[in-house]
């Protein structure tokens, strides 16, 4: 062991004790030996005794409800370090990851965050978003260490805190589901980059506990408030009408813009639409993401 306290660790499950506990036991593995913090959001399958039991020497959250992707912002109130790992309970580290993770960070000031490829277990294969953010259409400083990206995945980047801390964490109103755009919008307004980095690696054996229709209503409905909280009028139309004509006529879509049309009331509330040069950036992704087969509507 040769520990770095540069990173801690800030883990949210729900319902998915036997994930959590394996990646629990992969991070207490590590060489960089991180302070893990683990948000248990109202787990009724024994998640938080099991972990006050096998690891007690991490620190665990028991806010009595599930806050959905809040749990990583009550987590990140724990947190001393200048950088926060974020992972899935169905996620781990590979080791040294976070050690490069923060070399990278602490010779970078402006660089708010670095995402890793994410292969697929028991596979070992890719996992198709790798191609996305390995392909990016952004342009950014010579100084990025991989390609320039708009958003990142909760459960395969490092964020320097103050950064996260800045933007306000997650926000409350969209809960779970595609809560990374918004977040990355907010720092890329700030002035902050992010980006890929092929050399940092996370593992993915996805839960089977989840349910995927949900999780696209969710999804849909995020994408949806996100287009109406930050893009300017006419991209939000478009977005909009986009959206309307291509995602599946089912269940889920309807339901998914019911939601949001619900949410109007405190989302318009809220507009806040980003900068010329920020759209552009916005722009840019959502013409590459039309082709992608890592980003649909479909479950």
């Amino acid at each position: 062991m040769d520990p770095d306290p540069r990173v801690t660790v800030v883990v949210i499950t729900h319902n998915r004790r036997p994930e959590l506990l394996r990646t629990l036991d992969t991070l207490s593995s590590l060489p960089e030996a991180p302070r893990v913090v683990v948000t248990d959001n109202a787990s009724r399958d024994g998640t938080a005794e099991a972990v006050g039991r096998l690891f007690p020497e991490f620190v665990l959250l028991t806010p009595g409800r599930n806050l959905g992707a809040v749990g990583r912002n009550l987590a990140v109130e724990q947190v001393e370090s200048p950088y926060v790992a974020f992972c899935d309970d169905d996620t781990w580290w590979e080791p040294h990851s976070l050690r490069r993770a923060a070399d990278l960070l602490d010779t970078r000031p402006r660089l708010a965050a670095v995402t890793a490829r994410i292969v697929v277990e028991p596979s070992g294969e890719e996992d198709p978003v790798v191609a996305d953010m390995r392909d990016s259409p952004l342009s950014g400083p010579s100084w990025l260490p991989g390609p320039a990206l708009g958003s990142f995945l909760a459960g395969a980047t490092v964020m320097r805190t103050d950064a996260f801390r800045s933007v306000g964490g997650f926000h409350p109103g969209l809960w779970l589901g595609g809560e990374e755009e918004l977040l990355a919008t907010d720092l890329l307004s700030r002035g902050w980059w992010l980006a890929y980095v092929s050399d940092l690696l996370v593992h993915h054996a996805a839960s089977t506990v989840r349910d995927s229709t949900e999780r696209r209503t969710l999804g849909l409905r995020n994408t949806l408030w996100f287009t109406w909280l930050r893009r300017p009028g006419a991209s939000a139309v478009r977005r909009t009408l986009h959206l309307l004509r291509t995602v599946p006529r089912d269940r889920a879509s309807l339901s998914a813009f019911a939601r949001a049309a619900a949410g109007l009331p405190w989302v318009l509330r809220q507009r806040r639409p980003v900068a010329p040069p920020v759209e552009a950036r916005l722009r840019a992704l959502e013409v590459a993401r039309a082709s992608s087969t890592a980003r649909q509507y479909v479950g």
